[in-house]
């Protein structure tokens, strides 16, 4: 009796285990069936990349050997439009300008959040208010806000040559300062506007990480008697070497593409003898502010160009830190 009550329980089980296994087509109908919403959002995503990206960028590259034809359409043209480029003089000054403003920004523009964000993370008081204080540039359309500063560097009624005057100093043309040096007047002034505009939401990132790293490895830094810069030295920057290394990649990324400082600062023109002229804005200029329809596949050649030197630089960038992580 107690046998044939095992047999009776286990002959399902049994039955299942004896059943022919479903088909290979059918368990990955199954699986895919399961998976449908996944699916759905990643070919979305592929969809939005391929017209949005990818085609833009082939397109481009396709345009930067090509020029007009007389009837309309376009004919292979090799060479000639980056030729054509890299023998006009302002190429090599927007070159220059863009590198200049690059080593500025990461300067001023990468050190000050930081020490910010190291001071918001050791105040007790009013924290909150002055995150939003910091932040509150980053909510402006970045015109706005360049357009504010256009109106403080004004030569005649802008804040900053009515402070000069006040204190009898010397007054500055600020962006529309004359002068063909590396780190020029212009220069700086675009700089200072670009980093107030753009300082809030690294400062925001780096303040997260700071109050990320634990309490009692700070502690243990003052039972040894460190001060805040050893303290910052051993302790802040090392926990925070990889949010540091993501930004500082990102900032360079987006500053070797500086356009709308110098176009809203300088009404387009790239200021007093271009010594604020950049790679973006030239590109603006062959495609849209020259005659001639050519300048569209110049304007696709430089841009072209300039992706070139961002791909090495991220793709070294990246392998240097993967080295030495």
């Amino acid at each position: 009796m107690l046998m044939a009550d095992v047999a009776t329980r286990r002959a399902p089980r049994l039955a299942r285990l004896a059943a022919p296994a479903p088909p290979a087509r059918g368990r990955l109908l199954a699986k895919a069936k399961r998976n449908s919403a996944a699916w759905g959002f990643l070919i979305g995503a592929v969809l939005c990349f391929t017209f949005f990206s990818w085609y833009p960028i082939v397109r481009e590259v396709i345009m930067s050997f090509q020029k007009p034809v007389y009837g309309g359409g376009n004919t292979f043209a090799g060479f000639s439009n980056y030729i054509r480029i890299i023998h006009d003089p302002t190429f090599w000054k927007a070159w220059r300008n863009t590198l200049e403003f690059t080593i500025l920004a990461l300067v001023i523009g990468f050190a000050v959040p930081f020490i910010v964000a190291i001071v918001l993370n050791e105040l007790r008081h009013a924290r909150g208010y002055l995150r939003v204080l910091v932040y509150l540039p980053v909510m402006l359309p970045p015109a706005s806000a360049l357009l504010l500063f256009a109106y403080f560097y004004n030569p005649q009624y802008g804040l900053f040559d009515d402070i000069l005057r006040t204190l009898h100093l010397p007054e500055s043309q600020w962006v529309l300062q004359p002068g063909d040096g590396f780190f020029s007047t212009a220069m700086i002034a675009v700089v200072i506007a670009s980093t107030w505009m753009n300082m809030g939401a690294a400062t925001l990132i780096y303040l997260a990480a700071l109050q990320n790293i634990p309490g009692e490895l700070y502690e243990a830094a003052e039972l040894e008697g460190a001060g805040i810069l050893r303290r910052i030295r051993h302790v802040t920057i090392p926990q925070t070497r990889l949010i540091l290394i993501t930004l500082l990649m990102i900032q360079v990324v987006a500053t070797m593409q500086m356009f709308i400082e110098s176009f809203v600062l300088t009404n387009g023109g790239g200021g007093v003898d271009n010594n604020t002229m950049s790679v973006v804005m030239l590109i603006y200029q062959y495609a849209f502010a020259m005659s001639g329809a050519s300048n569209y596949n110049s304007a696709s050649a430089l841009g072209v160009i300039l992706m070139l030197v961002l791909a090495v630089f991220s793709g070294g960038f990246l392998w240097a830190t993967r080295e030495r992580g």
